[in-house]
C-alpha cells in the first residue's frame, strides 16, 4: 500500500514539475543574425508580453502570418509594449538565408536561428508557424499552430489583455 501511495505521489510530481518547466522559455542557445550566441531563457521584455514565433524562409503561412502582424507591429508597440521574436527553424544548409530573407521583408522583429532546432523540440513545436504568447512575468500563457488571415488580430487582443494586467483565461 505504501509503494503505490509512493510511487502516485512520485507521477503526479513529475507531472507537476514538468509542467512547470514549460511554463518558462528553456536554457537553450539561438544563433543571432550576425553569429552571436543568446541563451532562449534570457530573452526577456522589460515585464510586458513577447511573442515568440517560430517560422522558415520556405514556410508560406510564417511569412503571411510575420506581415500580417508586421503591418501593425508598431501601433501594437506603442499601444502595449510587446516585442516580437522570431525564431526560424532554418537548419545549417538555409541559414546563411534568414538575414537577407528577414531584411527584404522589412521586419524590424528580433530574429534568431535555432539551427539544430533544439528548442523547437524542446517546446514541441511540431509545426510551424507555431507562435507562444509569454506575460510580464516570462511564462507562456498562450499557443498557437498555424495561420490563417485575422489569427493576428485575436493575437493582439490577448496582448492587450496581458498588457493591461488581466488574464487571458477564457479568451483563448
Amino acid at each position: 500500500m505504501n509503494f503505490k501511495l509512493i510511487a502516485t505521489f512520485s507521477l503526479v510530481a513529475g507531472l507537476f514539475f514538468s509542467a512547470s518547466a514549460q511554463e518558462q522559455m528553456p536554457n537553450i542557445q539561438l544563433k543571432d543574425l550576425v553569429g552571436n550566441m543568446i541563451n532562449a531563457a534570457e530573452i526577456e521584455n522589460d515585464g510586458k508580453p513577447m511573442i515568440i514565433s517560430f517560422w522558415a524562409t520556405w514556410c508560406k503561412p510564417c511569412i503571411r502570418e510575420l506581415n500580417a502582424i508586421n503591418d501593425q507591429y508598431i501601433d501594437w508597440v506603442d499601444e502595449s509594449g510587446v516585442k516580437l521574436v522570431a525564431i526560424s527553424v532554418d537548419d545549417s544548409r538555409n541559414s546563411a538565408r534568414v538575414k537577407p530573407f528577414a531584411k527584404s521583408q522589412g521586419w524590424d522583429y528580433e530574429i534568431y536561428i535555432d539551427e539544430n532546432q533544439e528548442l523547437k523540440r524542446a517546446l514541441n513545436v511540431n509545426n510551424i508557424p507555431h507562435t507562444f504568447l509569454i506575460d510580464g512575468e516570462g511564462r507562456i500563457v498562450w499557443q498557437h499552430n498555424g495561420y490563417i488571415p485575422g489569427d493576428e488580430d485575436h493575437l493582439y487582443e490577448l496582448v492587450a489583455l496581458l498588457a493591461a494586467g488581466e488574464s487571458i483565461e477564457g479568451h483563448e
